[in-house]
């Protein structure tokens, strides 16, 4: 038989049922208010004694009501957060049973996808499945099979809040680890947001992958075009984050991939340039926007990215002689459209100057002895120094180290690059820039 006291008890949770089940949306409002202030951070067994063993028929309540109103945005801040505190306590395995058996993880992701529910809802909806996530490996999976990568990873990408993507990231980080099973889903999902608009999510996206990419540890084929493109941003945080990845991707197999891709940035395609042209001659607004075309911004990413690695490994440096780096970084010198692509391929060309005598040798009898010493005297300021002519000598430069290697016999550690002739490309792009130097000079 029952003690009175927990007859007592009984009959309070009984009444605090019923009062749940005929309250309408303000009454409800007020109780989860009530509740979220009374129960915060307590454990499975205090929510037991606090509902007197019946903690389970207050928690299949807000899921029920969860289900039948999270279209319409209606408490759903409070409900989340009441659902949270059963999810989230210490010892609470059989609420999230619970929870889960009645498609909590679902609702969830689909809150994230509706367009009339705040964003605030949509972050605590996020930390929910952090809550799931991070209670276990067959937890991450459940998710991943509920298409969960692709809701979160597009919700990631729309969301307007940084602070919310924050949280986004943290969900989708711990997917990541512990996950063999979905791993590979979760890497390719961040790398099929590097395209995306949002320069936080993409920042986020390529910080999460460099933690994928170690666990992973065999490359995706898309990853190298598509964080070469990242570097047409003109965000900075979202540049650095990319060159950072850009660092650990050359320790892998597509490190090949990476440095022709990065020294064939250097000179823009004639399709990206011509198209520019008729606009720069004719119309001097356009000529003051080309500034931060997205080409020229990606130009000098590519740049300093190249200086960045060859200051970091010189093997990798002795390879992009290979590649003709120091004729494209001496043509990207010659962009008088793009101070900045000038300036960052001067600084890197000052490096394999001073690193390789072949190179010195080359670059000062291409440059002649009046601009080599003003190359040598402050490479940084080099763009602000020069004329039309000495930046026309640079655009047509035909520097061609890596022959000179090959004909001398010199031999460096792993240089197995294949040496292509100087593209069509290049040559367009060379003779546009003299063309405008000397329309200029006129």
């Amino acid at each position: 038989m029952t003690s009175i006291k927990e007859q007592a008890a009984i009959s309070r949770l009984l009444s605090f049922l019923q009062d749940w089940d005929n309250a309408g949306k303000v009454a409800r409002s007020h109780i989860l208010n009530t509740f979220i202030e009374t129960n915060q951070g307590k454990t499975a067994p205090e929510l037991e004694q606090e509902f007197s063993q019946g903690a389970s028929l207050f928690l299949v309540r807000l899921t029920t009501w969860l289900r039948l109103i999270y279209m319409t945005g209606s408490c759903l801040d409070k409900l989340l957060k009441s659902i949270g505190i059963f999810l989230s306590a210490v010892s609470s395995n059989q609420y999230l049973i619970e929870f889960l058996e009645v498609g909590g993880v679902l609702t969830l992701l689909e809150i994230l996808g509706l367009e009339k529910i705040k964003e605030e809802d949509k972050k605590e909806s996020i930390r929910l499945l952090q809550v799931i996530a991070n209670s276990g490996r067959k937890y991450k999976e459940l998710i991943c099979e509920s298409y969960g990568v692709r809701s979160i990873a597009e919700f990631l990408a729309k969301s307007k809040s940084e602070e919310t993507q924050e949280e986004v990231q943290i969900l989708l980080d711990s997917l990541v680890h512990g996950n063999p099973k979905y791993q590979n889903q979760v890497y390719k999902g961040l790398i099929a947001l590097l395209p995306c608009a949002s320069p936080k999510a993409q920042q986020l996206s390529l910080q999460t992958l460099r933690t994928a990419q170690s666990i992973v540890g065999t490359t995706h084929p898309s990853i190298v075009d598509c964080v070469l493109k990242v570097l047409r941003t003109m965000h900075l945080e979202v540049q650095y984050e990319a060159i950072e990845l850009i660092k650990d991707l050359v320790n892998y197999d597509v490190c090949q991939a990476l440095l022709k891709g990065l020294v064939a940035l250097l000179i823009p395609s004639v399709k990206e340039t011509s198209k520019l042209q008729p606009k720069i001659l004719n119309d001097s607004a356009v000529l003051q926007l080309t500034a931060n075309l997205p080409v020229f911004l990606q130009q000098a990413a590519a740049a300093k990215a190249i200086g960045v690695l060859a200051r970091s490994n010189t093997s990798i440096a002795e390879e992009m002689l290979h590649l003709r780096v120091v004729h494209n970084l001496m043509a990207a010198m010659g962009n008088t459209d793009h101070s900045n692509s000038q300036r960052q391929a001067s600084l890197t060309l000052e490096y394999f100057v001073q690193m390789f005598p072949v190179v010195e040798e080359h670059v000062r009898r291409s440059m002649g002895e009046e601009l080599y010493e003003l190359f040598l005297s402050n490479a940084e300021d080099l763009y602000m120094k020069i004329d039309s002519i000495q930046a026309d000598i640079l655009a047509a430069n035909k520097v061609n180290v890596s022959k000179a290697l090959s004909i001398s016999g010199v031999s460096y550690s792993n240089m197995s690059f294949y040496l292509g002739p100087c593209g069509e490309d290049q040559l367009a792009y060379t003779t546009y820039f003299q063309k405008e130097g000397s329309e200029g000079k006129e």
